[in-house]
């Protein structure tokens, strides 16, 4: 039976009884009496008791009601801590004279003002030259598209002042970890604790190699008798499937752990199967679209697998739940969304009809 912590005021009254019962002909139900203001001197120091003990309480197992101490004690017993920020990198392709040489170390800037260095010294072809270029600073501000333009922040003769970022695009930079996601780690190493080289293991290790994997599945002998295929997904960035930096710091860190038994370990993207919605609202605003939109997202996030199936009936719940909708008809899809070893039911876009 579950224990409700009393008001301060019923507290009071609760103090105030007991102590008119102890001193017969004594008032403490108002402070204008001494036993009064002891009374509720009393009542605060047991509300601040109570409060104490509920945030003890909170704190003895990682879950959703702790906090930061509570979560944090418990990181460091299993030796696990925030994940620190990474640096974005990618290609950015210069023009310029033939021979021209533009040498590692030069620094340039994008318009949003982050500063990237150049990582290897190119010497530029009759079609110019790609070289890798990282950002100076870590974090998920530094990743940029294909085709942004970066300015040199010292001319170089021969070489024109801007250089365009190539198709592979700026990518890796990712935040320092926040508590939820060492909070998911933690729960993860209380429901899966190391079992040497166990696929669980694998999923443990892919979570703990980049900031910004959030989810990762393991399979074994999809590729071969003995092989082991880790998919892992970045919910919280623009869209799931990870970069190709992300994928090879999943695949160095995993590297460095796995048992040496295993020859053939391949850390894969899903394939993202687009799923495009068409929903019938009503009421049909901007503010209940937004709402559908994020829940939809969300029952992704929560239950969209390699290889898994989206209930056709988990949709329509979703879209239900979202504030502000009374009504609405599903227009697309029209069935479970079932996907097919490898590939990721990922949100592609909505129509409002």
């Amino acid at each position: 039976m579950d224990f409700k912590i009393p008001s301060l005021a019923d507290t009071r009254e609760l103090t105030a009884t007991d102590m008119q019962t102890w001193l017969p002909g004594k008032s403490a139900a108002t402070r204008r009496t001494t036993v009064g203001v002891i009374a509720h001197a009393q009542a605060g120091v047991e509300q601040g008791l109570h409060a104490h003990i509920e945030y003890r309480a909170r704190n003895f197992l990682p879950d959703e009601q702790a906090d930061a101490e509570g979560i944090e004690r418990w990181a460091r017993g299993y030796g696990l801590w925030y994940l620190e920020p990474t640096f974005a990198n990618g290609p950015a392709v210069a023009a310029g004279m033939p021979g021209a040489v533009l040498d590692a170390g030069n620094r340039m800037q994008s318009r949003a003002g982050a500063v990237y260095v150049l990582q290897d010294t190119l010497v530029l072809g009759s079609e110019g030259g790609e070289g890798t270029v990282q950002a100076e600073e870590p974090g998920a501000a530094g990743n940029l598209p294909a085709g942004s333009v970066l300015t040199l922040l010292s001319p170089v003769p021969g070489v024109q002042p801007t250089l365009v970022v190539g198709a592979a695009g700026i990518a890796g930079g990712a935040d320092a970890e926040q508590l939820q996601g060492l909070l998911a780690r933690v729960q993860d190493r209380m429901r899966n604790p190391p079992k040497a080289g166990h696929l669980d293991d694998y999923v443990s290790w892919a979570k703990a190699a980049h900031p910004s994997v959030t989810r990762a599945w393991a399979t074994e002998h999809e590729l071969g008798i003995g092989s082991v295929v880790v998919r892992v997904v970045c919910d919280n960035e623009d869209t799931p499937i990870p970069s190709a930096q992300v994928l090879e710091a999943v695949d160095e860190y995993i590297g460095k752990r796995r048992p040496a038994g295993r020859r053939s370990v391949y850390v894969l993207p899903p394939v993202a199967e687009l799923i495009n919605y068409d929903i019938r609202l009503n009421p049909d605003s901007s503010a209940t679209r937004a709402a559908v939109e994020a829940e939809l997202r969300d029952l992704h996030r929560r239950e969209a697998v390699p290889g898994g199936t989206l209930l056709l009936t988990h949709i329509r719940e979703a879209i239900s739940t979202a504030p502000g909708e009374n009504d609405h008809q599903l227009l697309a899809p029209l069935t479970n969304v079932a996907t097919t070893p490898g590939k990721l039911a990922v949100v592609g876009g909505f129509t409002w009809s």
